[in-house]
């Protein structure tokens, strides 16, 4: 694959930023710590590598929270909305990427499901469920 520039935010706005690098891996995760920080059945990132992280706007509303016990989960946000948004490891090429947080679509689809025997018995798993284009029917 080659070099993208992918462009996204935080929920508000605040937060802009440009990731440019290799898009290697996009993965659902279904582990408990992914689903606590993302609120939902599953956390959707995209890994770039070798990747460059720039902030465009909002740098200083950046917060980010490292889980003591665990080797490589950290969670960075907007401190004014909530919006997660990309982090490079210290001292890696690499960037994880919030799939929901980009502005247009990301330049490949999931690869996989992740962590799937922690999966949350009421998360989408798949295609099992009825889609809608809109609100679903009344």
């Amino acid at each position: 694959m080659s070099q993208s520039v992918l462009m996204g935010g935080c929920l508000c706005g605040a937060v802009r930023y440009r990731v440019t690098g290799e898009p290697k891996l996009f993965y659902h995760c279904h582990c408990s710590r992914c689903r606590k920080a993302s609120g939902t059945g599953h956390a959707s990132n995209l890994f770039l590598q070798p990747a460059r992280l720039e902030w465009l706007a909002g740098e200083e509303h950046l917060r980010a929270f490292k889980l003591p016990q665990a080797q490589r989960f950290t969670n960075q946000f907007c401190t004014i909305c909530g919006g997660r948004v990309p982090r490079q490891p210290k001292d890696t090429d690499t960037v994880v990427l919030p799939a929901g947080s980009l502005d247009d679509e990301p330049p490949l689809m999931p690869q996989a499901r992740i962590f799937v025997a922690s999966r949350a018995s009421w998360s989408c798993g798949g295609e099992e469920l009825p889609g809608y284009e809109g609100p679903p029917p009344r």
